[in-house]
């Protein structure tokens, strides 16, 4: 049984060009340019530090990015806090710089972390808290990945890399400066409310922090570090009276300071045991240059030739903003803190990963890191399976060891089945489908799941359901992308029932007016304008009336054929980022991600090319306002990585993927299990987004969409490109 009507879109052998002929081109012989070898060299961490659009109320304007070091997947993220705050932790528009904490998320619409800040200054720290922050210029910092640095204009400079778990720092003191070297560190303080304990040894700190309250939620966690300094503390004390901070200085001509700092999630023998077995005693400067080393062969995974400056910049830093999440949460020896609040150990080899913001990341981030690093992903999928057991149930959003509830949806099962589509299947996934589909009856994983299993939806204004008409989709989505996961593990009974539970959407449809809307309960539908918010999750019915990615065809039959919907996307893609009261696309939030190319079910794969093209082109720059809403853990720059390769994973849980046209004249995926998955487009520019033709392994493809045998073989991928 097919899981879904995708077929009836790809039988009809829709046409990949424009249905107005299109003059032929003659393609390109120039060769492009060679792919990167520091592909390194061309990401901005800047980017989305500051707002690149209108802040809708969804979590600001800004990408809401960090600047500072971090490894892939990694779980430390050492970097700089200004005084004006964004939930990144850094807002590029000032320059006052109050601390440089060990922990951060990128890209989330709500404040945590932000813990442990390190401070260095000369003298004695400023009695008045709020004062004790220094100025500096744009022009005196650099930042690339797995490194930061900045020069204040007091003259002190600070150096900060780092390993998976660990951190190094090099604070180096003006000459000129009679007043001894020194260093603030306060446990007692995060982004959010803070409390902890330092003990001070006579070169060592070490001690932990209590924080949490992520989005106002309850979640809290406990981090541990140790840091330990190559010179002798001269003088200490705890800062401002308190043992959850230290003040310590040094001798009189002390001039560089070096500090190794590791965290854990378990205990300080555990933090400090990660800084020796991953730093291992190296320079700075040896560290640094492996981090940039190992970010190379991360970044290297996608290999592209051609294109701009620009673009080859825009691109990789995307790429590099969807590869720092989840975060590393095991320490080295494998053990970790879970849900339940106790000590596991991973299976040998394996590396437990948390920070989850799933409402945002199934759709395309988790995808693209199964896509590059299939083996990293099975253990973010196993880290899922074991946060459900842990805790008895899927949380939406995890922060570290705990849940938040926040935002909506059951995604967590479907970033899963998303990732064991996309090739990361070394997890137990029989177990994560039991679990799952246990779940779908937990008040806790899905409120509202009594409705929507009895009525086929929840209905408007039900109690504990956020958005009745969004939460009934994203079940829908969520069934979905598990019913795809029993089909490939051979359960056909869980695939029937998904599958049909994949199909509450279509009692959500009104034919009256066109729109996916909430209804009552007694089956009769409340008084209704596309524009309404109520019901629906940061957005409106215009934009989430598209969201039913893995039934199309039958959508857009109810909406009346390919011409009607065809017309009504037009008028949707007037704009591209109009916000939530607005009737038009809003792709600066995650519930328009999938709309450009839901073209292609229409039979106007043309206008797919010509839309993702428009929204690449117009809503990324290579600028710290460069990106235009929340990057969500990776989750909008993982859109721009896949707009970039001209392809999309429309339906959660399946392999298949939806086509545009690529970007850049030659693209290669390694995709780290043997597999090489290459993007040839000879006349790729600025002006040539239509596709013209297509092969794959020079067999002509007539329909805009990849076979799976694309993902798991590999091939190449052909175009012939050509202007509107």
């Amino acid at each position: 049984m097919r899981l879904h009507p995708v077929a009836a879109a790809l039988a009809s052998a829709v046409l990949l060009a424009s249905p107005v002929q299109a003059a032929p081109s003659t393609p390109s012989t120039a060769e492009p340019s060679p792919a990167a070898a520091d592909p390194a060299g061309y990401v901005n961490p800047f980017v989305g530090t500051a707002p690149g659009g209108t802040d809708f109320g969804h979590g600001g304007g800004a990408g809401n990015t960090f600047p500072g070091a971090s490894a892939a997947l990694g779980g430390i993220q050492w970097s700089p806090d200004t005084v004006t705050h964004q939930h990144g932790g850094y807002a590029y528009e000032d320059n006052r710089i109050q601390g440089f904490s060990l922990t951060h998320i990128s890209g989330a619409g709500c404040d945590d972390y932000g813990n442990v800040p390190f401070m260095p200054l000369t003298g004695r720290p400023d009695p008045e808290p709020a004062l004790r922050h220094a100025t500096f210029s744009h022009a005196n910092e650099e930042a690339s990945p797995g490194s930061y640095g900045v020069k204040f204009d007091n003259g002190i400079r600070t150096q900060i890399s780092v390993t998976r778990r660990s951190g190094v720092a090099r604070f180096t003191y003006p000459s000129n400066d009679a007043k001894p070297a020194a260093l603030t560190v306060d446990a007692g303080r995060a982004f959010n409310k803070a409390t902890g304990n330092i003990t001070i040894g006579s070169r060592t700190l070490s001690g932990y922090t209590d924080s949490g309250g992520f989005c106002r939620s309850t979640n809290r966690y406990r981090l541990y570090f140790h840091a330990v300094f190559d010179h002798p503390f001269a003088h200490t004390e705890p800062l401002d009276g308190k043992t959850s901070g230290a003040y310590v200085s040094f001798a009189p001509g002390t001039r560089t300071v070096t500090a190794r700092v590791g965290v854990s999630f378990v205990d300080v023998d555990a933090a400090r045991r990660n800084a020796d077995v991953e730093q291992g005693g190296r320079s700075y400067d040896l560290l640094q240059r492996a981090a940039r080393n190992r970010w190379n062969e991360w970044l290297g995974r996608i290999a592209v030739r051609g294109g701009t400056e620009a673009q080859r910049r825009v691109f990789y830093t995307a790429l590099y903003h969807s590869l720092l999440h989840p975060s590393a949460f095991s320490d080295a020896d494998g053990r970790y803190r879970g849900m339940d609040g106790l000590v596991h150990r991973t299976r040998p080899g394996h590396v437990q990963y948390a920070n989850y913001s799933g409402w945002d990341v199934y759709r395309s981030q988790v995808q693209l890191l199964a896509l590059v690093a299939p083996r990293e992903a099975s253990d973010v999928a196993q880290s899922i399976l074991d946060q459900g057991r842990q805790a008895g149930y899927f949380d939406r959003w995890t922060l570290a060891n705990g849940g938040t509830r926040v935002m909506v949806g059951d995604p967590l099962p479907a970033m899963a089945a998303a990732i064991h589509a996309f090739g990361g299947t070394d997890f137990d996934a029989e177990a994560l489908l039991r679990t799952a589909v246990a779940g779908r009856e937990d008040e806790r994983q899905r409120p509202g799941h009594k409705q929507y299993d009895t009525l086929g939806y929840i209905p408007a204004g039900a109690k504990g359901v956020w958005g009745s008409a969004a939460t009934t989709l994203e079940y829908a989505v969520a069934d979905a992308a598990l019913a795809h996961l029993a089909g490939r593990l051979g359960d056909t009974d869980a695939q029937a029932a998904l599958t049909r539970a994949s199909g509450n959407w279509r009692n959500l449809f009104n034919p009256a007016s066109g729109y996916l809307q909430p209804r009552a309960a007694d089956g009769t539908w409340p008084a209704f304008t596309p524009t309404q918010r109520t019901d629906y999750v940061e957005g409106n019915a215009a934009q989430y009336t598209w969201m039913v990615p893995h039934d199309m065809p039958a959508l857009f039959t109810a909406m009346g054929g390919d011409a009607a919907v065809t017309s009504r996307l037009d008028t949707f893609f007037t704009q591209l980022n109009a916000g939530a009261e607005q009737p038009y696309a809003y792709l600066g939030n995650e519930p328009s991600f999938n709309t450009p190319w839901t073209y292609d079910y229409a039979g106007r794969p043309d206008r797919t090319q010509d839309t993702v093209r428009r929204a690449l082109t117009t809503l990324f720059a290579d600028r710290p306002d460069g990106l235009v809403g929340n990057d969500d853990l990776g989750a909008m720059s993982s859109w721009a990585v896949w707009a970039f390769l001209g392809m999309y994973p429309q339906v959660p849980g399946s392999p298949q993927l939806a086509l545009a046209s690529p970007l850049f004249p030659s693209a290669t995926v390694h995709r780290g299990n043997g597999v090489d998955l290459t993007v040839l487009a000879p006349d790729a520019s600025a002006t040539n987004p239509r596709v013209q033709s297509m092969q794959l392994d020079g067999h002509p493809v007539r329909t805009p969409f990849l076979p799976d045998t694309f993902l798991t073989r590999g091939g190449t991928l052909r175009y012939r490109l050509t202007s509107p």
